[in-house]
């Protein structure tokens, strides 16, 4: 390779199983130029390499024309000659066609050193990994056991005198024996070639060999690589990006072989690992599909340096400090990941990031809100390898969630989340400052930069948000899960034939899947879709996302959570979010979520009432798929009712808060008056809960010694606390007659209440 093209009877292809056996020794000889001494006719006959000549020149050619004619013959004939014997040295020998034993001995007599079969680079491109091992194996072996021949020998020139292949070029490799001179030559070359597996086995040989053979110097290696892999002005097309990848892997050979951190750990101050960054960042410049590949090169071997080694070598290497200044104009994510790796492993505030990262480097800073906006480039064009995620963003995710937020989350248990009125425990500054990275960063990157761009980019804020599932607390759920999220989805899914329609719909089933076994984020996931949707998620994009989320619920714990927080946003209306007026208001027949519209299409509700209205009739559904023990199940309708009595039966006269000091608990009311038809959908859930109640044929008990076990005990001395509350009145005026049933009740309600508890005690 180089500038040089291949000879179709070189020694390379006939090692690679591309050759053809010479039928005779004779291949390299001119043929004799008469058949007979004085055969005129068959001497002009011939041509230089011993061929028929095309056609005999015709009779009627004058004498001197047919003088120079021969000439011109003779003169080919001889260059035709010269070249056969040059070609002598490139061509492996063989010793017949029938036994095709494709061997080298190193040396003119098999005495001096031992065999090196060159057969072995056969199977270096074998599509078969244990194959190509063995063959690695075998290749090793032997070019240790001829190396170490070789270093005993006192006369070296036995050797050097006789065949030396392509050994006798100026290498550097002046220690080594020809055979492994060879070999380095020939694994560089094979490491271009594209046929099967040759780069990934040629590649590990070269690994393997140079980490194993000290006689190989790392200086002479560099240059090899760059000579026999040169891309010369009259390549094209394949030919170039073969001499790029071979150059790719050679490298990364090299830096895998661990010499240049030997070199380093012998010589502090060697010049070699700056030459090997600067020619992989030259590489890199190159072409784009190399930039990320030659940063992972660079990055196994800082992985391997010592810190004190990044300034000296890494940092200063020819052409680096250029890079990164033109990074963020360029948009090269691959300078940024190179720049945060470094970064993470150096304390010294460096300046020869530029703008890639602030001044001084920490977590803080990075994900402010205007360095994020300075390498939004980088960040937008990392798209080029789609549909793989680029490894920046592997290294920003565990940046903004490190490992710490995981131990927090994984010690808040449940049951805190279920404590009502009160604060939650107070988060550490570490975890309030990781929070606010996550804001900026959903904020700025995702919301602000890709989700406003192209369908590639759209693509890759839900593959990132993917990413960021897997270690993102709950808590943070509705930071990620925003609006400009949620509506991102509608629109792709409302729509079927949409060019992310499937990418949408992977999210959803990855979504769906990473909340499967808990639910709390089961819960957060359900509120963030509903509340961006106004209570139509499932309706817009005709599909059931919540309604499968919701029948998901097992546990009573995490069905009580669930119905906190549907309270909660019933009560705390906050912001509202607006339908986009392009969105299809198809209901969807299957999803009970989408039947709110239809349930109540005679009921006028406002465009902020459909989620309420939502709310309402979503609680009694838990309770279709769950199945707990009976108490479980009353704890559960007690809390139902309880919303489903105060919003639909009271309000507050004095502010929007009220304090049972009797049930030790607080009831709100939203800020704005509940509409009339709202009302009379929780009446109508009331009904049905307490009806459905009565269904289920379960004797009385008593609860802790203290009340009957039944909903509709529990709901007339419920109503009898609320109403004796002062600032607390009935939603709507009572007539006399109504008056007059709930008395009759309350007091048959109390008499029953007394002859259970006489019965009860009297059994003890």
């Amino acid at each position: 390779m180089g500038t040089k093209k291949r000879s179709s009877n070189s020694m390379e292809e006939v090692a690679e199983g591309q050759e053809e056996v010479a039928a005779d020794n004779a291949v390299s000889k001119p043929l004799k130029k008469k058949t007979k001494k004085g055969s005129k006719k068959d001497e002009e006959m011939m041509d230089g390499d011993g061929a028929a000549a095309p056609s005999s020149l015709p009779s009627s050619v004058k004498p001197m024309e047919r003088q120079k004619k021969r000439k011109a013959l003779d003169k080919e004939r001889r260059r035709s000659a010269l070249e056969n014997k040059e070609s002598e040295h490139k061509q492996m020998p063989v010793e017949s066609k029938a036994s095709n034993v494709q061997t080298w001995v190193a040396s003119t007599s098999t005495s001096v050193l031992p065999e090196f079969h060159i057969s072995v680079f056969q199977d270096l491109a074998s599509a078969d990994a244990s194959v190509r091992e063995a063959a690695v194996e075998r290749l090793v072996g032997e070019l240790q056991a001829v190396q170490k021949a070789y270093d005993r020998l006192d006369n070296k020139s036995l050797v050097e005198d006789g065949t030396k292949l392509e050994a006798e070029k100026d290498d550097g490799l002046n220690n080594c024996a020809p055979s492994l001179r060879y070999a380095v030559r020939r694994l560089i070359r094979g490491i271009s070639s594209s046929r099967e597996c040759a780069r990934q086995g040629f590649a590990l040989g070269l690994s393997i060999l140079v980490r194993t053979i000290p006689n190989i110097k790392v200086d002479s290696l560099l240059k090899l690589i760059v000579d026999l892999l040169e891309v010369s002005s009259s390549m094209k097309g394949q030919e170039v990006r073969d001499c790029l990848l071979g150059r790719l892997f050679a490298y990364g050979a090299l830096a895998r072989s661990d010499r240049l951190i030997k070199e380093c750990a012998a010589d502090k101050n060697t010049p070699y690992i700056k030459e090997f960054i600067s020619a992989l960042i030259s590489l890199a410049v190159k072409k784009r599909y190399l930039q990320e590949p030659a940063v992972s090169i660079i990055l196994e071997l800082v992985e391997k340096l010592p810190a004190d080694a990044f300034m000296s070598h890494i940092l200063e290497a020819p052409g680096i400090h250029e890079w990164f200044e033109g990074a963020t104009d360029a948009g090269n994510p691959d300078a940024l990941l190179l720049a945060l790796k470094i970064g993470e492993k150096v304390s010294d505030d460096i300046m020869v990031f530029g703008k890639l990262l602030p001044s001084p480097f920490n977590s803080s800073k990075f994900f402010s809100t205007d360095h994020l906006s300075s390498i939004d480039n980088c960040l937008k064009e990392s798209t080029f390898c789609q549909p793989r995620v680029h490894s920046v963003w592997n290294v920003l995710v565990h940046m903004l969630l490190p490992d710490t937020i995981l131990q927090s989350e994984d010690a808040a248990s449940i049951s805190n989340s279920l404590k009502k009125h009160k604060k939650s425990r107070k988060s550490s500054s570490s975890e309030e400052e990781i929070e606010k990275n996550v804001q900026r960063f959903c904020e700025v990157v995702i919301e602000g930069s890709l989700l406003q761009s192209s369908h590639d980019r759209k693509h890759l804020a839900l593959d990132i948000l993917l990413l960021l599932f897997p270690r993102l607390p709950s808590s943070f759920i509705p930071i990620v899960l925003s609006y400009k999220v949620v509506q991102c989805l509608m629109d792709i899914l409302s729509t079927k034939d949409s060019w992310l329609y499937k990418v949408a719909q992977h999210f959803l089933k990855e979504l769906l899947e990473w909340v499967r076994n808990d639910d709390v984020k089961r819960v957060a996931v359900i509120v963030a879709l509903q509340r961006h949707s106004n209570g139509k998620f499932d309706s817009i994009t005709k599909m059931k996302t919540v309604k499968d989320l919701m029948t998901e619920f097992r546990t009573e714990t995490g069905c009580m959570l669930f119905i906190q927080n549907l309270t909660k946003m019933f009560i705390d209306e906050g912001q509202v979010s607006e339908e986009p007026s392009d969105q299809s208001q198809t209901t969807d027949d299957n999803s009970e979520i989408g039947s709110v519209e239809d349930k109540y299409s005679g009921v006028m509700l406002g465009s902020s009432d459909f989620l309420k209205s939502w709310v309402i009739e979503s609680l009694p559904s838990i309770l279709k798929h769950l199945k707990v023990d009976p108490d479980a199940n009353l704890r559960l309708q007690k809390e139902m009712l309880k919303f489903l009595a105060v919003q639909g039966l009271f309000s507050a006269s004095l502010g929007n808060e009220v304090t049972s000091f009797e049930l030790q608990e607080k009831f709100r009311w939203p800020k704005a008056a509940t509409s009339s038809a709202l009302c009379k959908m929780c009446i109508e859930q009331l009904q049905s809960l307490l009806a459905n109640a009565q269904k289920v044929e379960e004797p009385w008990s008593i609860v802790n010694g203290l009340e009957p076990n039944d909903l509709s005990s529990y709901f007339m001395r419920f109503l009898s606390t609320l109403r004796n509350i002062p600032s607390v009145s009935f939603f709507q005026n009572l007539s006399d007659d109504d008056e007059n049933a709930i008395k009759k009740l309350q007091e048959m309600e109390t008499r029953l209440s007394r002859e259970v508890m006489y019965a009860f005690h009297g059994l003890d």
